[in-house]
């Protein structure tokens, strides 16, 4: 079996729809998944579980009830579970988030933003 490196930015070129995760690898029940986001997301929550953003390329913005973290290139946030929070771009930034398998991206909030899930690139 050959191995080889998954390189982020190429997978970033395979596709284009913002807010529609796509996932590049797992470890164990974990996914790690690519997105670009660009404006609003909506307010959401996941119960179970934690969910880390890292952002590699562009700002983005994480908004809290009572609060709100701005991230840069190169940075990261772990939003712990149960907590409501919605990722705002005012620009196109390219992010890598890490959760569970199975997790919706809207977590019970549902809407047209719910994006399907397990599609690999």
């Amino acid at each position: 079996m050959k191995k080889s490196a998954i390189n982020l930015q190429d997978k970033f070129t395979k596709f284009s729809k913002h807010w529609s995760p796509r996932v590049v690898a797992e470890m164990n029940d974990y996914q790690f998944k690519l997105a670009k986001i660009e404006g609003e997301f909506v307010w959401h929550d996941h119960k179970e579980t934690d969910e880390v953003f890292v952002v590699i390329e562009g700002k983005m913005l994480i908004e809290f009830r009572d609060g709100k973290v701005e991230l840069s290139e190169g940075e990261m946030y772990v939003v712990p579970k149960g907590v409501e929070h919605k990722p705002f771009a005012e620009k196109e930034c390219k992010i890598m988030f890490i959760e569970p398998r199975g997790i919706a991206n809207t977590g019970e909030a549902g809407g047209d933003l719910t994006a399907e899930e397990d599609v690999w690139i």
